[in-house]
């Protein structure tokens, strides 16, 4: 049975390799519907290439997408709207705080959520994971998905701790008079991945990591303590499993997302994608972190164990800074100072208990940002 789909931000990295193994595999997929932001253009084609029942828009021209024979939706919300559709799995692979509502929407909804947007537990924490209970979220992220296999069929009693690891980015080996001078076309050099803009900054400042250290918090229910992040720049192994006894089971493939894709499209069937690892004369390396450079990481840390609205903030605040280091409008090292400012005087918002809560946070923090950003302009 063809299982039926819903690609939210199809035209974004994550959704147009997903479309990739649509594509290779038509006979196992039904596309329901495909959403953007913004690329209208990139959005009309897929959707003459899947035909799905329904195109959704955020913004932009959306009367490009009349005539395919899919209903249509558009306007700010379209996306939250389309991941309500029935469907058998929602790939939500919207980029950044943008793509919570619809976390929200398809968990609301019942739908099976394939999640790559970890932003969406960041930020919502607490009050998402109660959605995901009563529904069902499949990691897709490289490393949560590695742990999500790692863990199936094992006894939380017996897990001591988990494993993320980390490729160091392309910044790793440098200090800090070196790092002053680097600019965007330095960031976006990842040495092993393929990732957005946004993500791949993210890696080179470590702030990944942290935003994954929260999400496994939250999606594996260890406490922060006993997550360890190794930088590993091979980028084989994604993660790993630390048990009571001292042993440890570590998740190693191709740098490849399109095998976790697939994986959580298709759970709990896999599909033959890449060729594996050839293990003969591969040397692995495993390394501390350099918390003392790349700030970002320790800072995520203590925004997570911190709570309450102190990891959407910390998003937030990361997200206006790295899209002001892409415009040139500030240094690399300027972006952990300021998320820093921002955690800094982040006021009371009291318990957040619905999305109106996560977002009057979020828009607080981006405000907070962006003023620190124009002050360095």
């Amino acid at each position: 049975m063809r299982r039926r789909v819903l690609i939210l931000g199809s035209t974004g990295s994550i959704g147009t390799q997903a479309l990739e193994v649509i594509r290779a595999r038509p006979e196992r997929f039904e596309v329901v519907g495909l959403s953007a932001s913004s690329n209208a253009a990139l959005l009309r084609r897929q959707v003459e290439e899947f035909a799905p029942r329904y195109a959704a828009l955020e913004s932009g021209e959306a009367g490009s997408l009349a005539g395919l024979g899919a209903e249509v939706l558009s306007g700010p919300g379209a996306t939250a709207l389309l991941a309500a559709v029935p469907a058998d799995v929602v790939l939500n692979a919207v980029v950044g705080f943008a793509g919570l509502a619809a976390t929200v929407s398809a968990l609301r909804a019942g739908n099976r959520l394939a999640l790559a947007n970890k932003e969406s537990v960041v930020a919502g924490g607490e009050w998402v994971m109660e959605l995901a209970r009563k529904s069902a979220l499949i990691p897709v992220d490289s490393e949560h998905s590695a742990l999500f296999q790692c863990l199936e069929g094992r006894r939380r009693e017996e897990v001591d701790g988990l494993l993320l690891t980390a490729s160091g980015g392309p910044f790793f080996d440098l200090d800090a008079s070196r790092l002053a001078g680097v600019g965007p076309e330095d960031a976006l050099r990842h040495p092993t991945w393929r990732m957005g803009a946004k993500i791949t900054v993210d890696s080179a400042t470590m702030m990944n990591k942290g935003l994954e250290v929260i999400e496994a918090h939250h999606l594996f229910g260890v406490p922060y303590e006993r997550i360890r992040v190794a930088v590993h720049r091979q980028s084989a192994v994604h993660g790993g499993v630390l048990f009571t006894d001292g042993s440890a089971i570590l998740h190693a493939a191709p740098t490849d997302m399109r095998l976790p894709i697939a994986y959580a499209l298709l759970y709990p069937e896999r599909l033959p994608l890449a060729r594996p690892l050839p293990f003969a004369g591969e040397r692995w390396t495993f390394e501390e972190p350099r918390n003392d450079l790349f700030r970002c990481l320790p800072l995520a840390v203590a925004a997570g164990r911190a709570g309450g609205p102190y990891p959407a903030a910390l998003n937030a605040a990361n997200e206006v800074a790295v899209r002001a280091f892409l415009d040139r409008r500030i240094k690399f090292l300027q972006i952990p100072e300021i998320v820093e400012e921002v955690l800094e005087v982040v006021p009371d918002f009291g318990p957040l208990r619905d999305l109106e809560a996560v977002e009057a946070v979020d828009r607080w923090a981006r405000e907070e940002a962006g003023r620190r950003v124009r002050a360095r302009a």
